[in-house]
């Protein structure tokens, strides 16, 4: 006979810790929410302190059954749902719809949490429970009050003045209002345009690339050049003037370092699923949540990776021992700085109750468990395995060099060129970025010059351009918005992203949000009659 009951969320963590607890206990799956607000008008009344009216779940009605059933031969119940204020919600509609049915008389009632599913963490969560906490129930409250608030009185509205099935909320709203004023920003751009003078050099052997920089001694700014005649007269005075060959008359050399980016928090974590390994936002929590609730991988069902929804950038201290010590013993000490990296979150709305997602144990080097994992949970793992080390490991050095080379007096190219001196955390990590503006042309290595040497000159082009309108809006680059706006919370974009596409509010083409009529038409009577 079990003791005492654990109640999860899913059934796929209630079979590993029922592994990690034995036979005293029992586990069981809530399979999420149990209770929600009634679906229709008076769930919610502002005017009798915001009270909140009830019901339970219907999918989820069997799952409740069989937690009660097993709560009469048990005298202890722990409520282990996840740590944060979706899970310390579903722990509380839980307790209060068992004590509604007389389940919890002289029963004890514990709420436990853990933010990775490993057994130290799990026993060490049962032997320290606490109270529900009120402030994080309260705070959920407060959201699902106001996501109903919005939703039931706006969507009524666009069923009736567009058509049925539209939906407005507190956040995907904005959301929306993002993509179609960036479109609107797209439409109204006009192009201006300019022009380059580049050289292509030799020297040595090697080839790379000059730009003119200044020209009849007056410097060359972006849009100094603006049509095709400027251009052809420049090119012509240049090549009259060069006889083949440019002078060097500076060498500039700096040394930069770059320091390593933060671990992953939810937003970062869907930034870099969708950057680096092409998932949606909603597939990256959907592997993210595998990888946290245990995976077999030869010594039972372990959790891979702490809690996936949580603003923290911080690193258990005894998490930080293991990272260091695996730094020094895999990549040299060399490798390792003198003190462990500290970061700062910068969300408005960051917690920082949890700690950042990280492995489990570093020990459990990708390579080593891919035979166990999925092809996708295979690349996420390692994608977390490697942002967790680098984030601990020396900054990475960069050489950068200037060449300025005159073409004739008052005339001057000048080439750039990088290289890396030690590349510190790059030889393990490198954080994607969006719609970058740089070339490739800064990356470059040069050949070593110094002044007074003369470049052979191979030829003097120029290159017309015109300004880009700003980019659309990725799934990446959303979500990065939408957490430094302060909207939303990270745990929800992925569902809010979802839902503007089932919508159809937008469309997707090459990875980036196109609003259709149905979204701008939603957006524009929206902004109209709600612009606060």
């Amino acid at each position: 006979m079990s003791n005492s009951l654990v109640v999860v969320e899913s059934p796929s963590k209630s079979k590993t810790l029922e592994s990690y607890l034995g036979k005293d206990f029992k586990v069981l799956a809530s399979y999420g929410h149990v209770r929600d607000l009634l679906p229709k008008k008076g769930a919610v009344d502002p005017d009798n302190n915001f009270a909140m009216i009830y019901e339970g779940i219907e999918r989820n009605e069997k799952a409740v059954n069989a937690i009660k059933k097993a709560l009469k031969k048990a005298d202890t119940l722990y409520l282990a749902t996840d740590p944060d204020r979706e899970g310390e919600a579903i722990s509380w509609h839980l307790h209060e719809l068992l004590k509604e049915n007389g389940c919890l008389e002289n029963k004890e009632v514990h709420r436990v949490a853990f933010y990775e599913v490993t057994k130290s963490a799990v026993q060490e969560a049962i032997n320290n429970p606490r109270e529900l906490s009120s402030n994080l129930v309260d705070a959920q409250q407060a959201r699902r009050a106001l996501d109903y608030l919005v939703g039931f009185n706006l969507s009524p509205l666009l069923w009736k003045k567009i058509h049925k099935g539209l939906s407005a909320g507190r956040v995907q709203s904005p959301a929306l209002r993002m993509i179609v004023e960036r479109e609107k920003e797209i439409e109204d751009f006009i192009a201006r345009e300019y022009w380059t003078i580049e050289s292509d050099l030799e020297f040595g052997g090697s080839e790379f690339l000059g730009k003119l920089t200044e020209f009849n001694s007056e410097k060359i700014k972006k849009f100094t050049i603006e049509n095709t005649e400027q251009a052809l007269s420049i090119k012509s005075a240049l090549e009259k003037a060069s006889t083949g060959e440019l002078l060097v008359k500076n060498v500039k050399k700096t040394q930069s370092k770059r320091q390593p980016t933060a671990p992953f928090i939810t937003s970062t974590l869907q930034q870099e699923g969708i950057r680096k390994l092409g998932f949606t936002a909603k597939f990256t929590m959907r592997v993210a949540q595998q990888l946290y609730e245990g995976i077999d991988i030869g010594e039972g069902s372990v959790g891979l990776i702490t809690y996936m929804r949580t603003d923290s950038v911080n690193l258990a201290e005894e998490a930080l021992r293991e990272i260091r010590d695996f730094i020094s013993s895999r990549y040299g000490k060399k490798s390792l700085p003198d003190e462990p990296r500290v970061f700062k979150k910068k969300s408005k709305n960051a917690q920082e109750a949890h700690e950042a997602v990280r492995p489990t144990s570093v020990t459990r080097v990708p390579n080593d468990i891919k035979g166990s994992l999925t092809d996708e949970q295979f690349k996420l793992y390692e994608l977390i395995w490697k942002r967790t080390m680098a984030s601990q490991m020396t900054h990475a050095t960069i050489d950068s060099v200037a060449v300025d080379m005159s073409c004739g007096d008052g005339n001057s190219f000048r080439a750039n060129g990088s290289s890396i001196a030690d590349p510190g955390f790059m030889q393990v990590y490198l954080e994607g970025v969006d719609d970058s503006d740089n070339g490739e042309d800064d990356e470059k290595m040069l050949p070593q010059l110094t002044e007074g040497e003369k470049v052979k000159l191979k030829q003097i082009r120029n290159e017309q351009h015109f300004t880009a309108p700003p980019p659309r809006y990725s799934e990446a680059s959303l979500v990065k918005s939408l957490e430094e706006y302060g909207i939303g919370r990270p745990s929800t974009y992925a569902n809010i992203i979802s839902t503007l596409r089932d919508r159809e509010y937008v469309e997707v083409e090459a990875k980036r949000f196109h609003p259709t009529d149905v979204g701008k038409l939603v957006n524009n009577f929206l902004t109209a009659h709600f612009s606060d």
